[in-house]
């Protein structure tokens, strides 16, 4: 489905975002009025740019995708410029490329595995990401090891991300 709209900023998120009406909204949401707006979606913006991201519940009928700073200048837009936006629902298992050392280190850990199988997958989408943004095989494998250490420390079905970046007592 395709729309234009205009970028915008909330101030109480400090972040910039694509708003999305609610017939969009239902039309995405098999025409349901009620239900899940928070889906996954492939968003594409003035047949430039493309990213799986969320779709996420604002209020008053409208949903909103977050849109990075990075995105806005590849786009060189700003707040208040019209865009193009596409959508499609996003069927994948984590809603990102799955990183091949992350893979590996699963894979030779069977603990880890299966403390990893059984995170929500907001959880698992989050640890996906943050190891894909490290640009080398060597730090993508460090942060493998770094999220898959922390995960085997923390209390079983009690996975705080605070516990996972290491940043709190277990």
């Amino acid at each position: 489905m395709k729309f234009n709209t205009v970028i915008s900023r909330v101030e109480k998120l400090k972040m910039y975002c694509i708003l999305v009406p609610e017939d969009l909204l239902i039309e995405l949401n098999d025409g349901l009025e009620k239900g899940r707006y928070n889906q996954r979606v492939i968003v594409s913006v003035n047949q430039t740019i493309e990213w799986q991201g969320g779709l996420v519940a604002f209020g008053n009928g409208l949903g909103y995708i977050a849109l990075s700073k990075e995105r806005l200048k590849k786009l060189n837009a700003e707040e208040g410029d019209t865009i193009e936006v596409e959508l499609q629902k996003d069927y994948s298992k984590y809603g990102h490329e799955f990183p091949e050392e992350l893979r590996e280190v699963l894979a030779q850990d069977e603990h880890a595995k299966q403390r990893f199988d059984a995170l929500t997958p907001g959880k698992q989408r989050t640890i996906i990401y943050y190891i894909l943004q490290n640009k080398t095989s060597e730090k993508k494998i460090e942060k493998s090891l770094f999220f898959m250490h922390n995960l085997k420390h923390c209390p079983v079905g009690k996975e705080t991300m605070r516990q996972l970046f290491g940043l709190s007592e277990r």
